[in-house]
């Protein structure tokens, strides 16, 4: 059984996180965090096999802990000390078995199939902690991530989490999900506004209201905001994504026509990747009705 030894000497520096200030001395070791880009420093989307969801190796100083991505099982180092949520702890065996696969794979070649023991096993965790969670607003993020994640890898498979779109003259479009602000995010390399994508995604997406978005400073790029709607549950989450990848498909059917016909016999093929089908959330069934939706009651599109 672990215990937490507290000291009644007021001029003693606490050893868990001692260099925060101000905040609780509680260490973060076993925890299983959700971080996001002000955490670390990464393009947008954050690389491909990450989901943003970490488990605490070292969290004795809370400006520089050692955590393992459950996606991706690669070991960063994080900045914790601000914003930070904490979704659950792990049991310190849990925590030990990970320690054990981590060396395993340190080994290299002599235990070949350890990272993906490593990779499996941390997944599995992160299916299991969501499943336990449910959906909502502190899991959403993880979980369209994660949904995001399937669609990059079907589209535009890089080590990005992003859509490229070759708009032509070798201008590149990229698309992003901002997982918290809910909004698929266009950026353009150009300071101007490109006519042909702004008029490409306002038809795509004719229900989301649609923001470009411009630096201030000289020089900037342009971006183009969709706004989608909340989703209130994992049912909702799935049918916004499926939206998702349906404006997208049918944006890379618009300017890289081989390109997307060429995708499409691949995922005629094998299908498309649905990760989400393998996390277990209850939900009560409900039979919804609108009454009034904003699109329907004569909203206009924000240009």
């Amino acid at each position: 059984m672990e215990g937490t030894t507290f000291s009644l000497d007021s001029t003693a520096r606490p050893e868990a996180m001692a260099d925060v200030p101000g905040v609780c001395e509680l260490p973060l070791t076993r925890a299983v965090v959700h971080y996001r880009d002000l955490h670390e420093v990464d393009s947008p989307g954050g690389r491909i096999q990450d989901i943003g969801l970490a488990l605490v190796l070292e969290g004795r100083f809370a400006s520089s802990a050692e955590v393992l991505d459950l996606g991706s099982s690669s070991v960063k180092t994080l900045d914790l000390s601000s914003e930070l949520v904490v979704l659950d702890w792990v049991y310190g065996p849990t925590l030990k078995h990970v320690s054990r696969l981590l060396v395993e794979r340190a080994r290299g070649a002599a235990e070949l199939d350890a990272a993906g023991r490593l990779e499996s096993y941390s997944f599995q965790m992160a299916l299991g902690l969501l499943g336990r969670l449910g959906y909502g607003p502190l899991t959403r993020p993880t979980i369209l991530r994660i949904g995001f994640r399937d669609i990059c890898r079907d589209l535009d498979f890089h080590e990005g989490t992003a859509v490229r779109i070759v708009l032509g003259d070798h201008r590149v479009a990229r698309a992003h999900l901002d997982y918290d602000a809910n909004s698929l995010v266009f950026s353009t390399p150009s300071p101007e506004p490109d006519v042909l994508l702004e008029a490409a995604v306002l038809e795509t997406f004719p229900d989301s209201d649609v923001l470009r978005l411009s630096e201030a400073h000289n020089g900037g790029s342009v971006r183009y905001q969709v706004r989608l709607s909340l989703p209130a549950s994992l049912t909702e989450a799935r049918e916004e994504l499926r939206t998702v990848r349906r404006g997208l498909g049918a944006l890379l059917a618009r300017f890289e026509a081989e390109r997307f016909e060429g995708i499409e016999q691949h995922l005629a093929t094998f299908g498309s990747r649905d990760t989400l089908s393998q996390l277990h959330v209850r939900e009560r069934r409900m039979k919804v009705e609108a009454l009034r939706t904003r699109h329907n009651a004569g909203g206009g599109t924000v240009h």
